[in-house]
């Protein structure tokens, strides 16, 4: 299945034909390395993203100087830096690889040029943005009601390789606990 058809099938959609070639045409197939910054805070021109291969996250950064891990994203999932889509001018995020990465991309108002002149991109746009909502709910839920250890157990469900791919000290920035907490999390686990 190509990366398209997993696209639609992960956003429970079908496109026309007209409309997939349209879509598959305004893509770039892009190569970043880890530690590349695709988008956020600087970005000159607002960009649309399906990840193809790797793990990216954004990040903020708080008045000290700390980074902060918001949302984790592996294939194949939408990464449009919210900045772009609701114009917020003092959003600092940073969109950045945590490994290295192939990402179909194109720019936002291409996108959403699509979107106005094909009504079936238009209903995946509302799906994708659905799909992102519940998201973030879901994962402000998590981190209110789920204690360290359930939230790092929630996110090996959705992930189960994540040690693999990312350094444990930004698993453990998007579990919202230190490097050491998380270190006494899974040597609890994995001892038993």
């Amino acid at each position: 299945m190509n990366t398209i058809e997993q696209f639609l099938s992960e956003y429970k959609s079908s496109l026309s034909t007209t409309s997939k070639n349209k879509l598959e045409s305004a893509l770039t197939l892009k190569h970043y390395k880890k530690s590349d910054i695709i988008a956020g805070k600087n970005q000159k021109e607002s960009k649309f993203f399906i990840l193809k291969k790797g793990v990216v996250c954004s990040f903020l950064v708080d008045q000290k100087g700390k980074n902060y891990i918001r949302t984790l994203f592996t294939p194949i999932s939408v990464i449009a830096p919210h900045k772009s889509l609701i114009n917020a001018p003092n959003l600092n995020v940073d969109y950045y690889c945590l490994s290295d990465s192939i990402i179909l991309e194109t720019k936002l108002n291409l996108f959403l040029s699509l979107t106005e002149k094909n009504h079936d991109i238009s209903i995946l746009f509302s799906k994708i943005l659905m799909q992102e909502y519940l998201k973030l709910i879901t994962r402000v839920t998590q981190l209110t009601t789920l204690n360290a250890t359930e939230r790092y157990l929630m996110l090996k469900k959705t992930v189960p390789e994540i040690e693999k791919q990312i350094p444990l000290h930004q698993i453990a920035s998007y579990l919202n606990v230190t490097a050491v907490q998380l270190s006494r999390i899974r040597r609890k686990l994995y001892s038993s």
